[in-house]
This record gives structure tokens, C-alpha cells and sequence, in this order.
């Protein structure tokens, strides 16, 4: 499964790599990671259809989260990726948005990666 993690902050790629270390291993799990939405954007354009599960930060400069959202519903209709959108704020707001925009799960910061693991288990044993 080919996951892309869209996150501003850098130090979000090791703990991803650290935290997944086995799965990587393993090739049950394969990230790549863009530092913004439009850094992201451009990955999809030559990738998309290897691309599982975005993860994507909410908060980020330039285009947000949500807005590449919707670039994406958008753009990639068929197959559809699954998005999981990540926020530091466990707000009303950015959760209504981001369901609205057609996002499948909503984690907050900081990350609870028992929790991801599970729902990426559950995503591989049902895909």
C-alpha cells in the first residue's frame, strides 16, 4: 500500500519511517511524503493511480489541507485515494469541512499511531 503523508513539518518523515519501521520493512507499507499541497499536488500528477491513502495535515502555509482536498476529489475520481485529514485542532470547523470535501477519516495531533496502524490494518485486510 502506497501512502503519501502531506505535512509542512519536516521532522514528520522519520517519525513516520520510525513508527512504520516493520510494516516499511516488509513492504506491507511504501510512504513518500510532500512538504505542502502543492508539492503534493505535482506527485499525484505523474502517480496517482499508485497512490492508496493520502494522510494530510490541515494547517499548513499556502494551500491547506482542505483545499487540496478538494483539488483531489476533484482531479482523481476514479479511483478515488482514501484521505485521511490530520489537524492539531480538534475543531468543529475544520472537521465539518473536511467531511464536506469528501475526506474518509479524521486524526488529530498529536498522531496516535496505534490507532493509524489499526485503521490501515483494517484497510489492507479489506482492499
Amino acid at each position: 500500500m502506497k501512502i503519501l503523508v502531506v505535512d509542512d513539518e519536516v521532522d514528520v518523515q522519520s517519525l513516520f519511517l520510525q513508527r512504520f519501521r516493520k510494516e516499511v520493512r516488509s513492504h506491507e507499507i511504501e510512504f513518500d511524503f510532500a512538504l505542502s499541497g502543492e508539492e503534493a499536488l505535482k506527485y499525484l500528477k505523474g502517480k496517482s493511480s499508485e497512490v492508496v491513502l493520502i494522510l494530510s495535515d490541515i494547517n499548513m502555509p499556502g494551500m491547506s489541507g482542505i483545499e487540496l482536498l478538494s483539488e483531489i476529489r476533484h482531479d482523481y475520481p476514479s479511483p478515488p485515494p482514501i484521505v485521511m485529514m490530520i489537524t492539531a485542532y480538534g475543531d468543529e470547523e475544520n472537521y465539518r469541512q473536511a467531511i464536506e470535501n469528501g475526506a474518509n477519516d479524521f486524526l488529530t495531533k498529536p498522531l496516535d499511531f496505534n490507532l493509524l496502524k489499526e485503521k490501515l490494518k483494517n484497510l489492507i485486510d479489506n482492499g
